[in-house]
């Protein structure tokens, strides 16, 4: 067997144990934003900043979060010119088209670590700063605009400012600008907090897999969007910006990520459509669990 699917493998079994610890109720879906807060706040921003410590960095790492919100911005145009084809009322529309501006980069983020190690995975969470700049603003403001609680404030600034990734990677980057060197025991530390991260994603998002089969011409349009023409954008951008190596496969890989689990966060803190919400995340993971590997081997 090819060593890259001997990687690949036990993450999707990672994904099979969420669903079997959730089928004997051992842990329930209510667990899962428990796990991914730690991921989120305590081991994602060790495995990040360790990872920077030890990559090598290069001048085209700036395309990363750039790509991000241009891909964003592209699947708002798009999501809209279907949305309204399809006539979807106000809080189908919310959810179809947030979940095409969307990407799930979290899910994508242990399989570059295990295709590309330490670079691929600080590339990916690169990405994943610029897709997060765009969650809690501009992609935001579509679901307050097309949810029923327009009313309350609603600026994230502050919440994508207090992300620790975010930090992590500040921290990471002005060390190796200062060429500042972590004493082994701190890079022991490091390693040992951030190693739960890749099996706690995989574990999380098999307790959130609820699909529902409703509206499923609707749900896989949304889903073809953010995969499909998705993919497509990222393969233009990589071209536009002569990007190649690990790059530009984390440009392209990211782009056609599956549809984020924001969308079910903001479903609810706005009403939107909530059922429609879960059907586009759950089935889109599905999918997204054999698409992204082989898209990776392909590219590789």
């Amino acid at each position: 067997m090819s060593p890259f699917f001997m990687k690949i493998i036990p993450l999707i079994l990672a994904f099979g144990m969420g669903l079997f610890v959730r089928a004997v109720k051992l842990m329930n879906r209510d667990d899962a934003p428990v796990l991914l807060r730690f991921v989120v706040s305590v081991s994602l921003p060790a495995m990040a900043l360790n990872s920077i410590l030890r990559a090598h960095l290069t001048m085209d790492m700036i395309y990363l979060p750039l790509s991000a919100i241009a891909i964003v911005v592209i699947m708002y145009f798009v999501g809209t010119l279907y949305g309204r084809q399809l006539k979807l009322d106000g809080g189908m529309m919310g959810s179809f088209l947030v979940g095409t501006m969307i990407m799930n980069t979290a899910f994508s983020l242990p399989f570059f670590a295990a295709s590309h190690g330490d670079e691929g995975f600080v590339r990916g969470t690169l990405f994943d700063v610029g897709n997060s700049l765009m969650i809690f603003t501009f992609t935001y403001y579509q679901a307050v605009k097309y949810g029923s609680q327009t009313g309350k404030n609603k600026s994230r600034w502050k919440r994508f400012l207090r992300l620790p990734p975010l930090w992590a990677m500040v921290i990471g980057f002005g060390m190796r600008l200062l060429d500042l060197k972590v004493p082994e025991i701190g890079i022991n530390f490091l390693n040992l907090i951030g190693q739960p991260t890749i099996p706690l994603i995989m574990i999380a998002l098999g307790l959130c897999f609820h699909p529902r089969l409703h509206n499923l011409d609707k749900a896989f349009t949304a889903i073809g969007i953010r995969m499909v023409i998705g993919l497509l954008c990222g393969f233009t951008l990589a071209s536009i910006l002569g990007l190649d190596g690990i790059t530009r496969i984390v440009v392209i890989v990211s782009s056609a990520t599956p549809i984020g689990f924001n969308t079910l966060i903001f479903a609810n803190l706005e009403e939107m459509d909530r059922e429609f919400a879960t059907t586009l995340v759950s089935f889109s993971i599905l999918i997204a669990l054999f698409y992204i590997p082989l898209l990776i081997y392909c590219l590789s």
